[in-house]
């Protein structure tokens, strides 16, 4: 999340919801995990053998020479978690080639809109605008909410979102807990748009 464009009477944020490091991360994982398990499955059906050792640790009496696993049941049941995974990372792809939940918060001055832009899955509603008038935004709000750690640390963590109070749509979020921003950052943001918009801040 942040400003890509900003002029005296228009600001845009851009939001980031699967393009994110660690979506890249997992969807890369899964696919190699599922094509190892789905190569297994296929030397199981084959009958061949998918474990090969050097010579030199062959040589040690308690590992074998190669390792085999009968197709039934362990090689259908690896081909089983070998396609799905390969379905779940695909997935995983998708959304992030077609960014989906991603976009653009734009404040237009000139129009006296606001317009937050989403992007789906590909179809008639790929698109999603929710427009705002700015003669209903109230203010520009810092929520912050507690939350306990765990169980076993009890520690409390404090987690702030900036919303935006209007009359017809209530509070907007503006900011997520995933975007792990930090309270210099959090502040920063409410406060431009307060001063950018024109209406109050809240704590």
């Amino acid at each position: 999340m942040g400003i890509v464009f900003r002029s005296k009477y228009v600001l845009v944020y851009s939001m980031t919801e699967s393009r994110k490091l660690s979506n890249f991360f997992w969807a890369f994982i899964i696919f190699l995990g599922s094509l190892g398990l789905l190569l297994v499955a296929i030397s199981s059906y084959l009958g061949m053998d998918f474990f090969f050792v050097s010579e030199e640790i062959c040589d040690f009496p308690f590992i074998p020479d190669f390792i085999y696993f009968p197709f039934i049941p362990q090689g259908a049941t690896m081909a089983f978690y070998g396609i799905g995974g390969l379905f779940i990372s695909f997935y995983l792809w998708s959304i992030i080639l077609w960014d989906v939940g991603g976009g653009y918060d734009i404040f237009n001055k000139k129009e006296k809109k606001v317009r937050f832009v989403r992007w789906g899955f590909p179809g008639k509603n790929r698109r999603i605008i929710l427009e705002i008038p700015m003669n209903e935004l109230q203010s520009i709000r810092i929520i912050t909410g507690v939350k306990e750690g765990g169980i076993f640390t009890r520690t409390l963590t404090y987690e702030s979102i900036v919303y935006l109070e209007t009359i017809e749509q209530g509070f907007i979020p503006l900011t997520r807990i995933e975007d792990n921003l930090s309270g210099s950052e959090i502040a920063h943001k409410a406060g431009e748009l307060s001063v950018f918009l024109g209406v109050p801040l809240f704590y």
